[in-house]
């Protein structure tokens, strides 16, 4: 197909697979993030844990990037990075996020809005050393989001610090762990036919969740 602004802009999907209504999601966002969730495992999508991590420096100029969910706890969602990353900076300047989740096969969104903090460093160890060798030394080895010269010098360091470690167990870097995303917004999104769209959103006030829809 030629690429066209006319074949952009006719790109479009109706939605129909589903309905969400307020009157029948969970009182808890956290739990009703887990059954869709899970839904989504149960449907055998292809990595259904991939989240845009959107992040903004200590001016307000905004980033974003993919990074993976880890795990849902109670209270929020938990990601593992580098600390020293360029998100890890802005999150050191300005530590809120917002996480969204786009399941197309399910005609499902979730966008979430929160507060970050770093989870122990019990937690991070414990993640770390479940993680493949070749991912351990990955993570000692590069200096994420810093300019190198080359991949050859990355390669170098894996090969040295793969024979470094050889028959030991590689200690999880200082600068490497993991954050939790504490939400204060969480909106569920189902497509709907004719872009009437289907929109959920708890908000977190004087420490209850409040239930409202929106305007698609």
């Amino acid at each position: 197909m030629e690429l066209t602004k006319e074949n952009i802009q006719n790109l479009r999907q109706d939605y129909r697979s589903a309905q969400l209504s307020e009157h029948e999601v969970d009182n808890d966002p956290i739990r009703q993030f887990q059954k869709w969730f899970a839904e989504a495992l149960n449907a055998q999508l292809y990595e259904p844990n991939v989240m845009t991590l959107a992040t903004a420096d200590r001016f307000g100029r905004p980033s974003a990037r993919i990074v993976l969910l880890k795990d849902i706890e109670n209270d929020g969602f938990v990601f593992f990075t580098n600390y020293n990353s360029d998100k890890g900076q802005q999150l050191l300047e300005n530590p809120q996020a917002a996480l969204v989740f786009f399941w197309a096969d399910l005609e499902r969104q979730v966008r979430i809005e929160g507060v970050v903090s770093k989870v122990s460093p019990e937690v991070s160890d414990e993640y770390f050393h479940s993680r493949p060798a070749g991912s351990q030394i990955g993570a000692v080895a590069s200096p994420q989001s810093k300019i190198i010269e080359n991949r050859k010098i990355l390669e170098d360091k894996v090969i040295s610090l793969t024979r470094e470690y050889e028959g030991l167990e590689i200690p999880r870097p200082e600068h490497w762990g993991g954050y939790l995303v504490e939400p204060s917004k969480i909106e569920f999104w189902q497509g709907r036919q004719s872009r009437l769209h289907d929109r959920i959103l708890y908000e977190l006030k004087e420490g209850s969740w409040i239930i409202n829809r929106l305007a698609p």
